[in-house]
């Protein structure tokens, strides 16, 4: 019903509730049941809770050797993501489909919708979806370039990969086009620079993770979250890339390989708090998941999993000057951010944090299935005001991840990971429009 709804008529419902929004204030929600804990989303202590900066400046280097080289196809002269969407680069890029082609289980009254990934991609067992983020990121207007794009990371199934997909969806009841992106680390100076998968062995400490769980675009930065790290990519610097053998990553006799893919994307840069793959604790808790709240001091939110409920969600100041979290460093490429507010989350199986700056909305499991090991019972998405306990706002897909918060047109979206291997597929890209109170 709601799959050919165009993103304009998503803006002018969002116009509509606005001006109804002081009769809505006489209305509840229909009744839900609680969060698997009832306990409140409760402030914690942010003194500790700290991300450094690190090989920023190396990875510029290896960055401008080998685009100065040539032997890297870069549009460094266009607008950030312009070249994937430009026939003349001869990428014509995936279709998918239009619409929740799958069971979504969301509450059809929130003015549902979304698309879904092509066939491959959506049965793939060796590529999973994990974070998502949009324009609505990248800009408070909501666009990039005219264009109504969205982001989605990726890791492999050893995590020796990480990689995005760009998607065009500006006309949600059309197939949306999208690209595969690796994600890959830049190493060395003048002829020796070269790159390497995220995720392979790295000469960087700590070195960069290559399980792709969150990610936020914040106006040319993308973040990626991979637990202990947030590491940092700049839109800008994308490269144009040669398919190879399974393996073949980076400059060989010449030329630039990347695997299966069309396009690279090198990251610029790391923030963490403790190695990849060291244990959660208190003082240097995981960052699996990555949102953007652009209400008060623009901040990135970050949560962790955790099976029983009481991991922390985090806000971590971002600096609009550079796009950068804010150091006390001289520059954001050095130092350390401290965050500027952190709760403990009661809700069980945390897997997306986001928020509207008066709701924080949550991806975890649902109290009527808890506990439960089938992987084909939906998820619920949760919402509290901090100081209060959740409540379901409605059902989700099935192991329903990160969630991305789109204020020009107060929507919420999210992405799941179930796949289906052998078809049809379970994996949607899914947006709802959540009641005001």
């Amino acid at each position: 019903m709601t799959n050919s709804r165009t993103n304009s008529r998503w803006r002018s419902r969002a116009a509509a509730a606005m001006v109804s929004a002081l009769g809505l204030l006489g209305l509840t929600l229909t009744a839900a049941p609680q969060a698997a804990a009832a306990t409140p989303v409760a402030p914690l202590p942010t003194a500790g809770l700290k991300l450094t900066a690190g090989d920023f400046t190396s990875r510029w280097a290896a960055i401008d050797a080998l685009e100065a080289s040539g032997r890297v196809t870069s549009y460094t002269g266009q607008p950030a993501l312009a070249p994937l969407f430009d026939p003349a680069n001869g990428v014509t890029g995936v279709t998918g489909v239009a619409g929740l082609c799958h069971q979504s289980n969301l509450n059809t009254a929130y003015s549902i919708g979304g698309f879904c990934w092509n066939q491959a991609d959506d049965i793939s067992s060796t590529w999973t979806p994990q974070g998502f983020t949009g324009s609505h990121d990248a800009q408070p207007t909501g666009t990039w370039n005219g264009k109504y794009l969205y982001i989605a990371s990726w890791h492999n199934g050893d995590d020796s990969r990480a990689r995005i997909t760009v998607v065009n969806n500006s006309s949600p009841s059309v197939p949306p086009v999208y690209h595969r992106i690796l994600l890959v680390d830049p190493y060395g100076t003048g002829d020796t620079a070269n790159y390497r998968a995220v995720g392979t062995a790295s000469g960087y400490s700590p070195r960069p993770g290559g399980h792709a769980d969150g990610v936020s675009w914040y106006g040319n930065k993308l973040f990626v979250a991979t637990g202990h790290q947030i590491q940092v990519y700049d839109l800008r610097h994308l490269w144009k890339t040669t398919r190879g053998a399974q393996g073949t990553v980076g400059i060989v006799d010449g030329t630039a390989y990347s695997e299966d893919h069309d396009w690279v994307l090198p990251m610029i840069g790391i923030y963490s708090n403790a190695a990849y793959g060291a244990a959660c604790t208190a003082t240097e808790p995981c960052l699996n998941s990555l949102s953007l709240d652009r209400t008060g001091t623009d901040s990135l939110v970050t949560a962790q999993f955790a099976a029983n409920g009481g991991a922390p969600v985090i806000r971590w100041p971002l600096n609009a000057t550079d796009a950068l979290l804010d150091t006390d460093g001289a520059t954001n490429y050095t130092g350390a951010v401290t965050a500027n507010a952190a709760y403990s989350v009661p809700v069980w199986k945390v897997q997306g944090a986001a928020t509207d700056g008066t709701y924080y909305y949550f991806s975890g499991e649902c109290p009527a299935y808890a506990g439960s090991t089938d992987s084909d019972v939906p998820y619920c998405i949760h919402r509290a005001k901090p100081g209060e306990a959740p409540h379901v706002l409605t059902e989700a897909p099935p192991l329903t991840q990160n969630l991305s918060w789109s204020p020009a047109v107060h929507r919420l979206w999210g992405v799941n990971e179930r796949a289906n291997y052998s078809g049809p597929g379970k994996r949607v890209v899914f947006t709802l429009n959540p009641p005001y109170n």
